[in-house]
């Protein structure tokens, strides 16, 4: 989880300029046990004298001169009239000495407790302050001359030497949950982080002054990379999250190996290339096991890997002092792991997101959006924005699905049955960084998390807590932040860092079914990461307004993000976003949930109303707040959030009425989130600054976060894609033409024909070999499926959903290139058009792009002129329909086609040719021709009301009443409890008015 900032933890430049040089191992140092001195001692028996005196004296001399100040009995009421004495004021001096003892020997055992139990930083005692403090300097300096005080306090001192090994846990600790709100933690782990970082220089330094004894004196932890041998590749973040108990400490094995000669000659470059047989030098504090000891103590390694281990030793000398890492000086041991069981499945990093290290689901894996730290000219703001591209891409789907059925429909004429536009341009690689940055599975799992909780409450009769934050882990944990402590959670979740975090981890996430409750949390927007934790800022709880100030162009670019994910999340149902002063043109985002104001004044009447509207409704109910009403029988009906996103600096005078507006925004359900230059806003209750390079700032809450963007370029092309795929857009939109026209005669036949409308087969080459195979046949249908070009970055995201790095997508390309071959005159049928993007030679054909010529050529070309070349296209065409698409696919593969709309697409392209062969031959009087045609379509297309209609039609045109009749009785089983569509209805009503009569007569 990330780690606790605040404004007073700015490094200067000199500080920042030298960990650039050297990066911090932030591994606890080993302290190597010195020889106890005669100071030591005197320390000693000094810290013993004190300890008996404050513990035992101190109550023993109370007793003698004083006794015990309390009365023996109850007190009357006749005390509070009593004069006032000396003696009362000794007794009350009296009381208070021992509740101070009280706590001093409460702060003794606390640290005498810790640092016999080895556990690193104690428990605070309530209240001790400098108390507690006296007792760990004590009783340091106590167990300094004891036989294991060299494990028992490591480095515990300035009585004795600077340690980081003991500092270290308080800040995993206050790492290990990120908090707004949570001072006390964050002064913890800012005085753990400073005292860390002192006694790691202090450890570099020791290091140094040895002279890199310790790797001469064999006493370093190795690693080899194991094969797979059954399991997934070996990768650094399941190394670390083994060995050091933290996945996320990868960085630290990575910078300890950088560039160093591996045993096959090659070198470490990136955290995610690791190849078996490799050596990896750990940091000191590495356990396990598993782990063997090297050399003397290893009967079962070999000794060519002894070896190995030696030569790999000599190489680190330099790098240790360049690095600056766990290489330092310190008493640890020689490891290797030789054997170990295979590991269990890894914890799944979230797709595309900027994860915490080296995915483990292949041998070189990496996210795709860090594929060598380049964006190969795709949007980085994007690739950045899982959840954010998740939701823009589904609704995308959405749209061009609407559209489709809207021109199915004749509501938009010149499109019908063919496919939306292709984009180009800035459009072409926003949709390419959409397909490779979008995380649904993190929505998903996001959404199933917030509605589990709301309906485990709900079975509990508990309300809602107020949650302020939710932070997602790179591992896939959910944490949500209270606003107050709100009991045990329900299961699976649990208490997280205090009483105010509830934590779910991502396999019991997983588990999780779709829960039928409204979405308890809908007002939930990703502001940046920080670290590997991305955190979403609940907008309609908060207390208050949130202002953002900073340059317009960048406030700009984060409240174009926020609306675009509100807009198009997936964990909501329903919500009103009102944009003032920006964003009129990222209405077609979500015409529905997106509405414009132009100035305050409107946003002002508009909210009055509002407010007073809701403060009546919760009264009304009996509900205090809308989280109460969202678990009731009200909630689907009236407790929708209402997102304000002010973009201009208010003035002084609106600014107070805003604040006014919103001191109960958080109990209504209303999020203010408003723009400014400065950072003094009436009413903010947490205020953020964007600077010039995408650094989200708080300050006051202690948060530094990579702030999610969406500039403008990318702002406009993302609206560009929706406005293309507008259903309401009338003929002279974009042409008709198939992306790709195949030549239907005879002298047109493919050298390589893929048939992907039913089960996958491809003529015209030889199976591929090996365990690659199926990855080939993928990447084929992926290309066939785009004949407009796909990004090499999409393909990757495709085949490899967790990622894969550059050079096993370039084998794999390379590999289909192979495969696929070249033309007669030598011209590779995988090429790449002056975009970068991979495309198929001509001579590479499937059935779909058959289909649609096909059709094209029957309906819009030489068929036309002929009508007896337009039955015969079109009888050819339907006779290449065998099945849905790609039938027999097997299961977890080609889970890239649930962003593709071609499972709305093929079956109207299948029902627009059975219509129009169905036409053509009533034109003849043919109508068991035209049944057969229409049969032969509702086969893929079993939904398609137009083809019941025609079937209807054609059957009635044979004469035959008990053949409607019978069809008639089909069509209202098939209907079910919705009953047939109206306009069925209406058919029947016309065709065979005596239908109702058959239908209750059956009924």
């Amino acid at each position: 989880m990330p780690r606790r900032r605040t404004s007073s933890s700015s490094s200067s430049s000199t500080a920042s300029s030298a960990a650039a040089a050297t990066p911090r191992n932030r591994t606890p140092q080993p302290v190597r046990v010195r020889r106890r001195s005669f100071g030591d001692f005197v320390k000693a028996f000094l810290a013993f004298v004190v300890l008996l005196a404050l513990v035992a004296g101190v109550p023993l001399a109370l007793a003698v001169t004083v006794g015990w100040p309390l009365p023996d009995g109850a007190p009357g009421l006749d005390w509070l009239q009593r004069e006032i004495t000396v003696q009362t004021f000794l007794h009350i001096l009296t009381v208070i000495v021992w509740l101070a003892w009280a706590q001093f020997t409460a702060c003794v055992l606390v640290e005498v407790k810790a640092a016999l139990s080895g556990v690193g930083v104690p428990g605070r005692v309530p209240g001790s302050g400098p108390s507690q403090l006296l007792a760990r300097q004590l009783v340091a300096a106590l167990l300094l001359v004891g036989a294991t005080a060299a494990s028992l306090t490591p480095g515990l001192s300035q009585l004795g030497q600077s340690l980081e090994g003991n500092q270290k846990p308080a800040v995993a600790a206050a790492q290990q949950t990120p908090g707004l709100f949570a001072q006390q933690q964050e002064q913890a782990a800012s005085t753990a982080s400073a005292l860390a970082e002192q006694a790691g220089q202090a450890g570099q330094a020791a290091a140094r002054a040895e002279g890199g004894a310790t790797a001469a004196s064999g006493d370093t932890k190795y690693y080899r990379i194991q094969p797979p041998e059954g399991r997934h590749h070996d990768s650094l973040w399941e190394v670390a999250e083994r060995h050091l108990g933290d996945g996320r400490r990868y960085k630290e094995i990575f910078e300890l190996n950088k560039d160093r000669v591996q045993p096959d000659g090659s070198k470490l470059s990136e955290a995610s290339l690791i190849r078996p047989g490799w050596i990896m030098e750990m940091p000191g504090d590495a356990r396990g096991g598993e782990l063997v000891e090297m050399p003397d103590e290893a009967p079962n390694v070999s000794e060519q890997v002894q070896q190995q281990i030696s030569d790999y030793a000599r190489t680190g000398g330099d790098h240790a002092q360049g690095g600056g890492g766990a290489q330092g000086g310190g008493d640890a041991h020689v490891s290797l792991p030789e054997q170990r069981p295979a590991p269990g499945p890894a914890t799944p990093v979230t797709p595309a997101t900027p994860a915490p290290g080296p995915a483990a689901g292949g041998q070189h894996a990496t996210p795709a959006a860090e594929e060598s730290g380049r964006s190969f000219g795709l949007p980085e703001a994007l690739l950045a924005a899982p959840l954010l591209a998740a939701g823009l891409l589904g609704a995308l789907g959405r749209r061009r699905r609407q559209a489709l059925w809207h021109s199915a429909l004749g509501a938009v004429g010149g499109r019908r049955g063919m496919e939306p536009p292709t984009p180009t341009g800035d459009a072409q690689d926003v949709q390419d960084a959409l397909l490779v940055g979008a995380d649904p599975d993190g929505v998903r799992l996001l959404d199933r998390s917030l509605r589990g909780l709301a309906a485990s409450l709900a079975a509990e009769s508990r309300p809602l807590p107020v949650v302020y934050a939710a932070w997602m882990g790179g591992n896939g944990d959910l944490h949500l932040q209270l606003a107050q402590p709100a009991g045990k959670p329900p299961t699976p979740w649990q208490v997280g860092q205090d009483q105010t975090f509830w934590m779910l981890a991502r396999a019991d996430a997983e588990r999780y079914e779709d829960a039928e409750t409204a979405a308890p949390y809908p007002g939930l927007v990703s502001l940046g990461t920080m670290d590997d934790s991305r955190l979403l800022l609940n907008l309609e709880a908060v207390p208050g307004l949130v202002s953002l100030s900073g340059a317009e162009a960048d406030r700009a670019a984060v409240f174009a993000s926020v609306a675009a994910e509100l807009a198009t999340n997936g964990w909501s149902d329903r919500m009103t976003i009102t944009l003032v002063g920006f964003g009129d043109d990222l209405t077609p985002l979500a015409p529905n949930r997106i509405r414009h104001l132009d100035g305050f004044e409107d946003l002002f009447e508009t909210m009055s109303a509002e407010t007073r509207q809701r403060r009546g409704a919760l009264g009304a109910a009996g509900h205090d707040s809308v989280l109460t009403g969202r678990t009731g029988p009200a909630q689907h009906t009236r407790w929708a959030p209402h997102l304000v996103l002010l973009a201009a600096q208010p003035s002084d005078d609106d600014a107070l009425r805003l604040a006014e507006l919103a001191a109960d925004a958080g109990r209504l359900g209303i999020g203010y989130l408003v723009g400014t230059g400065g950072t003094d806003l009436p009413g903010a209750a947490w205020e953020m600054e964007i600077t010039g390079d995408g650094k989200l700032l708080a300050p006051l809450l202690g948060l530094e976060l990579e702030a999610q963007l969406l500039p403008a370029a990318q702002q406009r092309a993302v609206v560009e894609l929706f406005t293309d795929a507008d259903p309401e857009r009338g003929p002279g939109g974009p042409a008709n033409t198939p992306p790709f026209l195949v030549d239907v005669s005879e002298q047109g036949r493919p050298a390589v024909y893929a048939r992907l409308v039913g089960s996958y087969e491809i003529i015209g080459l030889d199976a591929p070999d090996g365990e690659r195979s199926a990855q080939l046949h993928e990447a084929l249908a992926l290309l066939l499926l785009h004949r407009e070009g796909v990004h090499p970055r999409v393909l990757a995201s495709a085949l490899w959903p967790r990622g894969v790095t550059e050079d096993v997508r370039d084998a794999l390309l390379e590999r289909l290139r192979a495969w696929l071959g070249s033309d007669p005159d030598g011209t590779p049928r995988l090429g790449t058009d002056a975009t970068g993007r991979l495309t198929l030679a001509k001579s590479v054909v499937s059935d779909l792009d058959v289909l649609r010529s096909l059709y094209y050529e029957a309906t819009q070309g030489r068929g036309v002129d002929s009508r007896q070349v337009r039955g015969r296209l079109l009888t050819d065409a339907l006779v290449l329909v065998r099945g849905p698409l790609l039938a027999d696919r097997p299961e977890g593969r080609y889970r890239w086609l649930t962003h593709e709309i071609i499972d709305a697409q093929l079956p109207l392209l299948v029902a627009d040719t059975g219509l129009a062969l169905s036409e053509f031959h009533l034109e003849r009087d043919r109508a068991e021709k035209a049944i057969e045609a229409l049969n032969a379509a509702l086969r893929t297309a079993p939904a398609d009301e137009r083809l019941w209609h025609e079937l209807l039609r054609a059957t009635h045109a044979t004469e035959d009443a008990d053949r409607l009749r019978a069809l008639a009785a089909d069509l209202v089983g098939r209907s079910g409890a919705r009953g047939l569509p109206p306009r069925t209805e209406a058919l029947l009503d016309e065709l065979l008015p005596t239908w109702r009569d058959g239908v209750a007569a059956a009924g």
